[in-house]
């Protein structure tokens, strides 16, 4: 079963090379969002782009861009399955003149893995986290093929030192392409004064009160309740604090979040919200924007969206956050599960006067806009495509060099 543009050969993909990109589903995360991105930048670029997966929500997104979506059961690790969907893969490879894949998680990446080898197409796979390790020698041989591509692709420099350090993956293998951002939309000229309006009275905040935001699903490891203590500490009745995010079917851990506040004495200041559909004006609401994780995050899109947006972030000192936040330069680090530190980071950029505050909003979104951009993403993806297709030299800037011996 296919969706979107299910015609065979190249009649409207163009003359260039046909990419597949491989993965569980297309319902809804980063990974599934960078893969339309790049499906979307393929079709651009006068590629081939086909996805397979089991489908979801976000096959839409793929027929709005022209591309094609193939629905193959790669949502399984039944290893009897695992051998069935490589000969599928292996089939599409040859029917649709694929001149290399895509793998972008681990599942489907061994079933990938045995589709090039069996066809002779090369393999690129993406490195998205640390993955679950449970015990390390049980998960590394399982986690390993995503270190099998011809090239791996690390989402951030501290994923590249994970790869390194317990892999052993070759550093001329690795190549650094953080997430990209949608620039056109998390751009603070895009959003309009009545949607930020519009969100304040949903949310009834007081015209003047500095608002402090935290978006993210609510999951105990994303730290909330480290929030709720720094904001505790910080002891500043007129700050308002917005926790931004659905529970998912969490609901106790909503309820524990909720009895965090009380106990605190914050049910005036810190209000827990669900889910919003305007991210871009959520920003643009707030004056400080925290991410504060307790477990090292490989990437961060909160805080690269709010440095877009103009917006000073908070962030912990560990994972991925410091390639984004600069300290004292585009916002604070501070020490990771440490509710005073965060306080007092709080208080440091809820004390900027406008000039700094502002100087420190635009060194933050020239920053993102450089370095993060989707559209630097997409060609930068494209760029180790050629580098892998014609055994080419490496685009210097996705090199990364293992300076740690």
């Amino acid at each position: 079963m296919t969706h979107g543009n299910t015609d065979s050969g190249r009649e409207k993909t163009g003359a260039g090379p046909v990419v597949l990109q491989v993965l569980p589903a297309l319902e809804t995360g980063g990974v599934e969002r960078g893969t339309v991105d790049i499906a979307e930048g393929l079709m651009a670029a006068g590629w081939g782009s086909l996805v397979a997966s089991s489908g979801g929500r976000m096959t839409r997104k793929l027929d709005r861009v022209f591309a094609t979506h193939v629905t193959l059961p790669l949502d399984t690790k039944n290893p009897l399955r695992l051998a069935l969907n490589a000969r599928r893969l292996a089939r599409l490879v040859k029917a649709r003149n694929v001149s290399l894949i895509h793998a972008r998680s681990r599942a489907p990446a061994w079933s990938a893995l045995w589709a090039a080898q069996a066809t002779g197409v090369p393999l690129v796979t993406t490195f998205h986290g640390t993955y679950t390790h449970g015990p390390l020698a049980l998960k590394i041989p399982y986690n390993r093929v995503m270190t099998q591509g011809a090239r791996v692709i690390a989402i951030s420099r501290f994923i590249a030192e994970h790869i390194s350090q317990h892999y052993q993956t070759p550093a001329e293998r690795i190549r650094v392409i953080p997430r990209g951002i949608d620039i056109e939309r998390f751009s603070p000229e895009a959003v309009s004064h009545a949607r930020i309006a519009q969100l304040a009275t949903q949310w009834r905040l007081p015209d003047d009160a500095p608002v402090v935001l935290m978006p993210g699903r609510l999951t105990r490891w994303k730290g909330q309740g480290l929030l709720v203590e720094a904001m505790a500490r910080l002891n500043r009745p007129g700050v308002r604090c917005l926790i931004v995010g659905a529970d998912q079917g969490r609901t106790a851990y909503r309820e524990a979040l909720e009895a965090l506040v009380s106990r605190l004495g914050l049910e005036a200041q810190v209000h827990i919200v669900d889910h919003c559909d305007d991210m871009p004006a959520a920003y643009r609401v707030a004056s400080v924007v925290v991410s504060s994780s307790l477990e090292p995050e490989a990437f961060g899109r909160v805080p690269a969206e709010a440095q877009a947006m103009g917006r000073v972030v908070l962030a912990p000192r560990h994972g991925a956050a410091p390639e984004i936040v600069e300290d004292g330069a585009t916002g604070w680090l501070f020490e990771p599960g440490n509710p005073d530190s965060l306080a007092d980071r709080l208080a440091l950029a809820l004390d900027l006067d406008e000039a700094g505050y502002e100087a420190m909003a635009w060194r933050g979104m020239m920053q993102t806009r450089r370095v993060f951009s989707r559209d630097g993403m997409i060609g930068r993806t494209l760029a180790v495509y050629r580098e892998v297709l014609d055994d080419g030299p490496p685009p210097e800037e996705t090199l990364w060099r293992n300076t740690t011996g």
